[in-house]
């Protein structure tokens, strides 16, 4: 019984190491699988793709930009100075007109007539004057010999300057009614675009009316009127009497910018806006500019030479301030800060922070960070 016992017990003791046996190798293979996947090399990220140029180093155009305001070099607005019935009409709304031609006819006739009437009591106290003169003539040798007193004489004397006062007034007078039938013709004092016709044949106006018969714009040449700081003046007032070129864009506009000069500089600084206002003459004979619209403005005050150009989409501005991102010579992507001078939609002027030759990343900033992998494809101009 002894002997059944032990051999019992000495096959359970074997059954227990196979089993631990089996569960340690389980283990060992489960371990080593979890080692073997955590030890994997990580993926590489692929390459970003961006557009880059080139750091140029060129001359550069100085130029100051600004928002302007186009205004007609004169605006006439054309009243009638006598009045009556507006018989006639001799342009259409929106006509260009030049200087003297006639616009408007009022009924003369009433103008007419009293001209008339003026020249025929001119002529009548002329004739007059003519018989006083030839008395005052008689009257003169007569009182040399005693034949008529000296109060009759001067009684003639006195009717002849009289009558002379009668007849420059009659004079005044022929000349005031010829002028009044000479307004009855209404001509254009400038050369213009007319506005809108405010009052039709037919209707009676009067003189000095509040309302213009019709406003005249000049627009060719044409102003356009822009402020600047006055940190400016200095090098404006530096060019003399040089001519200073001005390009004038209607915003949303295709096409070549319109070209002028600076004709105008205001004498003192709004105190308002601390600026100083300039105003410039533009041929416009295309008409491309027009009374009231607003156009960018660009100055050009000189020439630098040997400055470092981006495209101006290149520089980006971030919480500390203005940077590039710069493609290094291993492909990657470098964040490098830069001092800009000054920008405009296409070009950025550096003062400091890139050399001359290196490449800028244009577009596909977004998805970089430094030490980013590029690949980059030149922009096209």
């Amino acid at each position: 019984m002894i002997t059944t016992a032990t051999c019992h017990t000495t096959g359970s003791h074997r059954r227990h190491r196979t089993t631990s046996r089996s569960l340690a190798l389980a283990l060992g293979v489960l371990t080593a699988a979890a080692c073997g996947g955590g030890s994997r090399t990580p993926r590489t990220p692929p390459a970003v793709p961006v557009l880059t140029a080139r750091v140029e180093s060129k001359t550069v155009p100085v130029d100051l930009r600004a928002i302007g305001h186009v205004e007609p070099i004169s605006t006439v607005a054309v009243r009638p100075r006598v009045g009556g019935e507006l018989t006639r009409v001799w342009f259409r709304e929106g006509d260009v007109v030049p200087a003297g031609a006639t616009l408007f006819t009022i009924d003369p006739r009433p103008y007419e007539a009293a001209l008339r009437q003026d020249e025929a009591e001119l002529t009548r106290n002329r004739a007059l004057l003519k018989k006083a003169e030839a008395d005052l003539a008689r009257y003169a040798t007569l009182v040399e010999r005693d034949y008529v007193t000296r109060e009759q004489y001067d009684q003639i004397n006195a009717n002849v300057d009289a009558l002379r006062a009668t007849v420059a007034a009659d004079q005044a007078s022929v000349d005031t009614t010829r002028l009044q039938l000479g307004y009855c013709t209404v001509a254009a004092p400038v050369a213009g675009r007319t506005g809108n016709l405010k009052v039709k044949v037919g209707n009676l106006v009067r003189a000095n009316d509040d309302q213009p018969l019709v406003t005249i714009n000049q627009i060719r040449p044409i102003h356009v009127a822009f402020s600047v700081p006055p940190r400016f003046l200095a090098a404006i007032s530096a060019r003399g009497r040089e001519r200073i070129v001005l390009a004038a864009v209607v915003p949303g506009t295709a096409g070549p910018a319109a070209e002028g000069e600076l004709s105008f500089v205001d004498n003192t600084v709004d105190e308002a806006t601390a600026t100083i206002l300039l105003k410039g003459t533009f041929a416009n004979r295309d008409e491309r500019l027009w009374p009231g619209q607003f156009v960018d403005v660009t100055m050009t005050l000189g020439e630098e030479p040997d400055r470092l150009v981006v495209p101006a989409p290149a520089v980006q501005t971030g919480q500390q301030g203005t940077y590039v991102f710069v493609v290094t010579a291993e492909g990657t992507a470098e964040l490098r800060p830069v001092t800009v001078n000054r920008a405009d939609k296409r070009e950025a002027v550096i003062d400091d922070g890139l050399r001359a030759g290196e490449t800028v990343v244009t577009d596909g900033q977004l998805r970089l960070v430094p030490g980013s992998r590029v690949e980059a494809r030149e922009a096209t101009p």
